[in-house]
């Protein structure tokens, strides 16, 4: 997976996902894009087929509705789309976070490549920080990442890291994440998605208001095995032997994480509380869920599976401390 690395930036000490080139702080949009392997454009081209005829090489036809999408280094496919899709551009990533970046004091921190180019990201701190008892700090951030295959609309999503052990969450209020999607049917307008990022920014005392809440919520050991099996549990396993199986073995690494060997799990704002069970669920979906490589586990914890399994505990801690 060495290709990876060459497809991925970062500032600072080494992020959660463990890959990436490293850079030095406060570099310019045009250093990122080189070096987080988004210096490339996506081009596009009317789908073309050819149609046989008998005894000649047959006429090469187009079809208008739709599109091919392909990088314009390699030339290598991406996607077929529609032809009203709208293509959001790897460097338009990370130009979202210029102005932010020289006024507003975001710092970029990690950029890149996911699927040989079809996904790609960046994610800068907001400069908001908050400290639980125990010392135990948790970052504000701004995710905006998109696809050009149609698996993920442009999403602008406002995160937290807790500094401990590098778990990434998604902040939700109200049962909602405060994310703001922007679908490949619309054109991609940077400036309303940051003035609405304004409101999802505001909501970062509130959220960690609520993470307080979590922190103070002391946890009975029957409470911690019922939280678990909500959490990890809701598939059918008698259905799928196999489906049981993983979630024991995921049972265990979250109760064995909440339990003392995640990190941070000792702090008085995690030991034997809401905000522990939680950190075990965003911990074991960041770094320890089975995944074919540090890119799928990324993929997933960020957009996919993990994300809503994140979501899921963050929901049923909330109603553990309501």
């Amino acid at each position: 997976m060495a290709h990876l690395i060459q497809t991925m930036a970062y500032t600072g000490e080494t992020p959660w996902h463990q890959l990436g080139n490293q850079l030095p702080a406060k570099q310019s949009i045009d250093v990122w894009a080189k070096e987080a392997g988004m210096d490339w454009n996506i081009c596009e081209t009317p789908v073309r087929y050819l149609a046989d005829q008998i005894g000649s090489l047959g006429s090469i036809m187009s079809f208008n509705d739709q599109k091919v999408l392909y990088r314009s280094d390699t030339k290598a496919a991406l996607s077929v789309v529609s032809g009203r899709y709208q293509v959001v551009q790897p460097k338009a990533v990370l130009e979202f976070y210029r102005d932010l970046t020289e006024i507003s004091g975001f710092e970029l921190e990690t950029a890149g490549v996911l699927k040989e180019g079809k996904k790609f990201w960046a994610l800068a701190k907001t400069g908001k920080e908050a400290t639980l008892k125990g010392n135990d700090v948790v970052k504000g951030y701004i995710l905006l990442a998109t696809s050009c295959d149609g698996t993920l609309a442009t999403t602008a999503t406002p995160t937290t890291v807790r500094v401990v052990c590098n778990n990434t969450l998604a902040i939700a209020l109200n049962g909602a994440s405060s994310a703001i999607k922007v679908p490949h049917s619309t054109s991609f307008d940077p400036q309303a998605v940051k003035k609405q990022l304004g409101i999802a920014v505001s909501q970062w005392d509130s959220f960690m208001y609520r993470m307080k809440t979590l922190s103070e919520r002391k946890v009975k050991s029957h409470e911690s095995m019922n939280y678990f099996l909500k959490v990890l549990c809701q598939t059918d396993s008698h259905v799928d032997p196999a489906l049981g199986l993983m979630n024991e073995r995921a049972l265990k690494k979250v109760q064995a994480l909440y339990e003392g060997q995640g990190h941070g799990s000792e702090l008085d704002s995690a030991s034997g509380t809401a905000w522990g069970l939680l950190n075990a669920v965003t911990e074991y979906v960041d770094h320890e869920k089975r995944a074919r490589s540090h890119e799928y586990r990324m993929d997933s914890a960020w957009f996919g599976q993990g994300a809503s399994l994140k979501q899921r505990a963050l929901d049923y801690a909330l109603q553990l401390a309501a």
